[in-house]
């Protein structure tokens, strides 16, 4: 799958997103080794450490269907009602994609002028916490 394909894919979900709050619609797309896409778009809660990103919403359901592991992630977000722009992951779903990817796992946004954005998640975050530590 193409990274605008995702990146596509990341736009609908946003379309999902339940953020009453902040008014500020997030949606993530992740594809699995075998191919498959998982989505997911933030929901808010009035608690607001209660609340879950699009990205970890989207993994979560990969973890779920057994598809791992997560090869990229696209993301997206902006104003309700307003065009996708783009964002990079927090860093809690950065530590989260590592987790369930490693440092090879693509992230996909868009740059300013709507052209695809890309990194690799080892340069989003160069000092992951890992099972490695635990040991």
């Amino acid at each position: 799958m193409s990274p605008e394909e995702l990146l596509a894919r990341a736009a609908e979900a946003r379309g999902l997103a339940r953020a009453p709050y902040s008014g500020y619609a997030v949606g993530a797309a992740v594809l699995s080794a075998d191919g498959r896409v998982f989505t997911g778009a933030n929901v808010e809660n009035a608690a607001y450490g209660e609340s879950l990103c699009a990205e970890r919403n989207a993994a979560g359901s990969a973890v779920s269907a057994g598809a791992l592991p997560i090869t990229a992630c696209a993301v997206v977000a902006g104003r309700t009602g307003s065009p996708p722009r783009g964002v990079w992951p927090c860093g809690a779903c950065r530590q989260f994609l590592f987790e369930l990817g490693g440092g090879g796992l693509l992230v996909y946004t868009l740059a300013d002028d709507g052209s695809v954005a890309s990194a690799r998640l080892a340069d989003l975050l160069p000092f992951p916490f890992g099972r490695d530590q635990l040991e």
